[in-house]
């Protein structure tokens, strides 16, 4: 048995090279990613580990099948990229870390909407150039405000815990509600509902074809003026275009974005002195009160070693035992 891992970073190697000495597993690090090129260098492993936000090969798992690759390990939740259906039909099981850290990303989120309210990235730039006066950038209470989360799932109730310890008012909506959170009442019956109400709208979801660009011109006309958007999710969620149209008319006060429609070409990538070529994420950068992080809302020590080890422990019982508590079904 013997695993390779693809987009490995320089913080993740301690971890491969611990579970490789603890296991006695050949596990070889590559720092690029699986594309059409790289592929033949999964000939001859069982499995393959990889980690990243743009399109997987089309013929990938077709070549898995040729090479003999019985498992694809994920290192992170979302399987949007992933095209379940030929990884079946050629006969290979992939896997996900379901919770690498969902307090990470929970803890992110709050504290890029504290950000938001008390004009911290506005004040930093006027002490910069010498202006310290307040006016007219007066914040607003957390606690006063009725936060409305999105997806319910660990990293949404992780989040629902932080902003109930701020005093905060919270509801909620989720297609598949939780049934504690049932019990105490905290669903809306509809987005609609959650737009209307809802001072701060935050994302805990994960993709589908159904929800891309759950965020439209027509979702924000439905929001209250002056409304917060956090999204830590997935950036397909949000209509970019929208977005900044509504921050432009005051529609949406501020916004912080850990994610973009896009972000493949640009996250986690040193595009220092090149020219971007995207004018809607060139001008949301350029707006005083929007945060745009480079989907780094995971990125903690505990979450690292997290998905590293989850990923390396689920491809080692499939190829011993034919399964894993982390399999991603299709259906």
């Amino acid at each position: 048995m013997k695993f390779i891992a693809f987009n490995v970073r320089q913080d993740e190697q301690p971890y491969f090279e611990s579970w490789e000495q603890q296991n006695q597993i050949e596990v070889k690090t590559v720092s690029g990613s699986l594309t059409n090129s790289s592929l033949k260098q999964v000939d001859g492993y069982d499995g393959v580990l990889a980690l990243q936000t743009g399109k997987y090969p089309a013929e990938m798992f077709k070549d898995f099948k040729k090479y003999g690759v019985k498992v694809l390990s994920i290192r992170n939740v979302g399987t949007d990229n992933v095209d379940l259906a030929a990884a079946e039909a050629n006969g290979v099981l992939v896997t996900n870390v379901p919770a690498y850290s969902p307090n990470a990303i929970a803890e992110f989120s709050v504290t890029q909407l504290l950000q938001l309210l008390r004009n911290t990235t506005v004040f930093r730039q006027k002490v910069a150039e010498q202006d310290f006066r307040w006016a007219p950038y007066v914040g607003k209470e957390l606690r006063n405000l009725t936060v409305g989360v999105i997806g319910t799932g660990r990293i949404g109730r992780a989040a629902i815990n932080i902003y109930r310890g701020f005093g905060a008012k919270v509801i909620a909506y989720d297609l598949y509600p939780n049934a504690q959170l049932q019990k105490e009442g905290i669903y809306v019956a509809s987005y609609d509902d959650l737009f209307a109400q809802a001072d701060v709208v935050t994302l805990h979801m994960p993709a589908t074809a159904a929800d891309h660009h759950l965020l439209n011109a027509q979702a924000f006309a439905k929001m209250k003026k002056g409304v917060y958007l956090i999204n830590t999710a997935r950036g397909t969620l949000v209509d970019s275009q929208a977005l900044l149209a509504a921050l432009k008319s005051g529609k949406v006060a501020g916004a912080a974005l850990d994610t973009y429609e896009g972000e493949s070409s640009l996250f986690n990538h040193d595009l220092r002195g090149q020219q971007i070529k995207d004018p809607v994420f060139n001008e949301l950068m350029r707006q005083p009160n929007v945060l745009v992080t480079p989907h780094i809302a995971f990125y903690t020590t505990t979450a690292v070693e997290n998905m590293v080890l989850i990923s390396l422990n689920s491809a080692k019982s499939v190829c011993k035992t034919g399964t894993a508590e982390t399999i991603v079904k299709i259906h």
